[in-house]
């Protein structure tokens, strides 16, 4: 088993949390793995990205080579266009298709919806919708991380135990809250399919 994935998206979307929760899932399934992440500019509202490989191999580098990711996982639509040479002809997209418009030359939402679905293996939501409608906008990553769940390779009890431990100091309530969220957006990922 090997999993390289790209996640990107704009700094404060919570990248870096969904980035964590894989991470220690994967440990838990007895998994190696490595991650290296850019996330200077997230406090401008700038490009964040973390490289995250999985493998039940030994992994030399933390950095996925051009044409060899297995899945981008994108809180915004432009960001997951920025990526996309690094995607393997098989890989799969998930995005947020709402964007994060912080430029004042933001390319049409048209425009990038039609590069987007020029991929065969693609997975678009707004989980913006969807984390209001779970209950709160601000586990939108959360929704997003599980509309990747059918692509992970990672076992979905072991990606709620990891959000149970991270949120855990957080309240029982805001637990539920996450684990709500994964739950929606692993259904609305298994019916895009």
């Amino acid at each position: 088993m090997k999993k390289d994935i790209i996640l990107s998206g704009v700094g404060g979307q919570g990248i870096l949390s969904i980035a964590t929760v894989i991470g220690k899932a994967a440990l838990k399934d007895g998994l190696y793995m490595k991650q290296a992440e850019v996330h200077g500019m997230s406090q401008r509202g700038g490009d964040v990205q973390s490289n995250l490989r999985i493998s039940d191999q030994s992994i030399a580098s933390d950095l996925i080579p051009t044409g060899k990711c297995d899945l981008i996982i994108s809180l915004e639509p432009m960001e997951a266009l920025r990526y996309l040479p690094y995607l393997s002809p098989e890989g799969w997209l998930v995005t947020n298709e709402a964007p994060f418009i912080n430029i004042p030359n933001y390319p049409a939402e048209e425009d990038i919806k039609a590069e987007i679905n020029k991929l065969p293996h693609k997975i678009m939501l707004n989980v913006n919708e969807v984390a209001k409608e779970v209950g709160s906008p601000r586990v939108a990553n959360i929704v997003l991380l599980g509309a990747t769940i059918p692509f992970l390779g990672i076992d979905y009890a072991k990606v709620q135990d990891s959000i149970r431990e991270i949120f855990q100091r957080k309240g029982d309530a805001i637990v539920e809250l996450n684990l709500k969220a994964l739950a929606a957006g692993k259904e609305i990922a298994e019916k895009l399919m």
